[in-house]
C-alpha cells in the first residue's frame, strides 16, 4: 500500500528546502513556479465556481507575500483583474517580496498600501489570496496583521490560503488569536503537520497541492511526522470480486454488540459489514433482545449468547474471517467478563469499539489478538491512555507499539496508527458524521474489510475512507446538519461505485 504524500513540520519542509539551495537550486525560481502553480489551482477554482475572473491579494512582508505576488503576476498573463494590499511598507518586506512586488506594478498590478491598522481600508472584489504569513508564523496575530486577517474573514469572498492559512501554526496547529477561515488552501509541495492538528483542520478548508519545482529527491529526505492519504488509490486497494466467489468467500464476520439498551447499535455495525462486502454476519446478541432486534436486516443472522458458554463461538470462529466487539454492550460486570473471554479465546483480525474499549482501558494487562483494531475517537484514547505510563513524545503511537495493534483515531480528520509505522491522515469526510452511531457504522465496514482478506493498515485506510466519503454524500444529499448514521450507511454503495474493481 502507497501510504501517500509526507506530511511535515513547518521546520522540516524549511530544512529540506535549504537543502536543494545548497545544491542550487533558485529560490527565485522556486518563487516563479509556485505563483504559476497557484494561479493555475486558482483558475480553475474560479472556473468550477462561476466567478467573475478577478483576484485580489492581501500580502505581508515575507516570501509567503512574495509568492502572492508571483501569482498575481501570473493570474495577470491569464486576463485576471488583479489587485493587491499591501499591510508592511516595501523597505521592511524580504528582497523576494519586494522584487515580486516591483515585477507585479510593472505588469500593471494595482497595489493599495494600508500600513495604518487604525485606517484600514480592503474592498476585495473576486477570489482572495491569502499572502499575508506563511509555515514559519508562530505565536499571535496581532496588530495590523490581526485586522488584515480579521477584515479578510469578513469579506464573504472565498479565500484561497498560499501554503498555509494565516495565523495557523504550520507544526502544531495552535491559533494564538486569529487566523484566516480559508475556502481552500492550496499548500506548496508537501502538506503541513499544522493543518491536522488543533483548531488548523478548522481554517485550511479544502486542500489541493501546488508544486514550485522540489525535486522529489528532496521529498525523499523528509521526515515525515505523518503520511496524507490518497483516497484516488482506493480502487487498487478494494479486494477484487470473483465470479466464483461464495459467501464464506466473500467474508464471514462474528458480530457481538447491543443490549436491551442499545440494539441499534448492533444493527448498525451489523448492516454496515453486510453493505462493505461481507458475504455472511452472525450477530451473538444477549437475551430477551428479539423484539428489540426485530428491525434488523432479513439477511443478518442472530443467535443469543450468555456473555459465558464458548462452545458455539469457537465452533462459527473455525469457519469466520474476523469478529468486531463491543458496540452498545454496555458496562455492566457481566459484559466485562465476556469481553475478557472473547478477547482470551479468539485468534480473528478483530475490531475493538465502544464499551469494549472501555474494559480495555480499565484492564490494561489484557493481552489482544493478533490483527487488532482499535477504534477510540478522543475521549476514549485518553481514557485507554490514563492507565498507560509511558513518557514518550507521542504516547499514542507509544501505546500502539506496545499493544501491537492497529489503531483508527476518529475525529477531523482521522489518524491511523500501527505498530512501529508512520501514522496515515484520512483527511476526508463532513461535520455531519459527528453524530450518534457513526462510529458502529465505521467499525462494521472496517470488519468486513478484514474479512476480506486486507491487513489490518490496508482494511483501516480503506474502511475509514470509504466511511468518510459516504458521509460527504449522505451530506450533500441531506445536508450536514440532518446527517445520521443510517444515512451514512444508505451511502456507502454509492462510495463504493467510484472504486469497485471486478476480477
Amino acid at each position: 500500500m502507497s501510504e501517500g504524500l509526507p506530511v511535515v513540520t513547518a521546520q522540516e519542509m524549511a530544512r529540506i528546502e535549504s537543502l536543494a539551495y545548497a545544491e542550487g537550486a533558485s529560490e527565485q525560481r522556486f518563487m516563479e513556479n509556485a505563483g504559476l502553480s497557484i494561479a493555475e489551482i486558482t483558475e480553475d477554482f474560479v472556473e468550477a465556481q462561476q466567478l467573475p475572473r478577478k483576484a485580489s491579494l492581501i500580502v505581508g512582508k515575507g516570501n509567503n507575500g512574495g509568492d502572492a505576488f508571483a501569482s498575481g503576476l501570473a493570474l495577470l498573463d491569464k486576463g485576471f483583474s488583479v489587485s493587491a494590499w499591501h499591510i508592511y511598507p516595501p523597505d521592511i518586506c524580504s528582497p523576494l517580496c519586494q522584487q515580486m512586488l516591483t515585477r507585479f506594478q510593472d505588469k500593471g498590478g494595482i497595489v493599495h498600501a494600508i500600513h495604518d491598522e487604525r485606517a484600514f481600508v480592503f474592498h476585495p472584489e473576486g477570489v482572495i489570496l491569502d499572502g499575508l504569513v506563511g509555515t514559519g508564523f508562530k505565536g499571535k496575530a496581532e496588530g495590523i496583521l490581526a485586522k488584515a486577517i480579521e477584515h479578510t474573514n469578513r469579506s464573504h469572498l472565498p479565500i484561497l490560503a498560499l501554503d498555509i492559512p494565516s495565523g495557523v501554526n504550520g507544526t502544531t496547529g495552535a491559533v494564538e488569536s486569529v487566523a484566516i477561515n480559508a475556502t481552500q488552501t492550496i499548500y506548496l509541495e508537501l502538506p503541513k503537520l499544522g493543518f491536522f492538528l488543533k483548531e488548523g483542520w478548522n481554517h485550511v478548508g479544502q486542500l489541493s497541492r501546488g508544486i514550485f519545482g522540489l525535486d522529489k529527491k528532496y521529498h525523499k529526505h523528509a521526515k515525515p511526522s505523518a503520511y496524507l492519504f490518497d483516497t484516488n488509490t482506493l480502487g487498487q486497494l478494494l479486494p477484487p470480486i470473483k465470479r466464483t466467489r461464495h459467501k464464506y468467500e466473500a467474508g464471514y464476520v462474528l458480530g457481538f454488540a447491543g443490549s436491551k439498551a442499545m440494539p441499534g447499535a448492533a444493527m448498525l455495525s451489523s448492516f454496515s459489514t453486510l453493505l462493505s462486502g461481507a458475504g455472511i454476519v452472525r450477530l451473538f446478541h444477549t437475551k430477551k433482545m428479539d423484539a428489540a432486534l426485530s428491525a434488523a436486516p432479513f439477511e443478518l443472522i442472530k443467535e443469543e449468547w450468555d456473555g459465558k458458554s464458548l462452545q458455539r463461538f469457537k465452533k462459527e470462529s473455525e469457519r469466520a474471517h474476523a469478529l468486531f466487539l463491543g458496540p452498545g454492550m454496555g458496562r455492566t460486570k457481566t459484559v466485562e467478563q465476556a469481553i475478557k473471554t472473547l478477547l482470551a479465546n479468539s485468534s480473528l483480525p478483530t475490531v475493538i469499539d465502544a464499551d469494549a474499549l472501555y474494559f480495555i482501558a480499565q484492564n490494561p494487562q489484557w493481552i489482544l489478538p493478533e490483527q487488532s483494531i482499535l477504534t477510540p475517537h478522543h475521549g476514549e484514547m485518553h481514557t485507554l491512555l490514563s492507565t498507560f505510563d509511558t513518557k514518550a513524545s507521542d504516547p499514542i503511537q507509544a501505546y500502539v507499539n506496545h499493544k501491537k495493534i492497529t489503531l483508527v483515531l476518529k475525529g477531523a480528520p482521522t489518524f491511523i496508527y500501527h505498530d512501529k509505522e508512520i501514522p496515515i491522515i484520512i483527511a476526508r469526510g463532513d461535520p455531519g458524521m459527528a453524530t450518534a452511531g457513526s462510529g458502529d457504522v465505521l467499525t462494521g465496514m472496517i470488519a468486513a474489510m478484514l474479512a476480506q482478506g486486507l491487513k489490518p493498515r490496508t482494511a483501516a485506510c480503506v474502511a475509514v475512507s470509504l466511511h468518510a466519503i459516504a458521509g460527504e454524500i449522505a451530506a450533500e444529499y441531506f445536508t450536514s446538519y440532518s446527517v445520521t448514521a443510517s444515512k451514512i450507511m444508505e451511502c456507502i454503495s454509492e462510495a463504493f461505485s467510484t472504486y469497485t474493481k471486478t476480477t
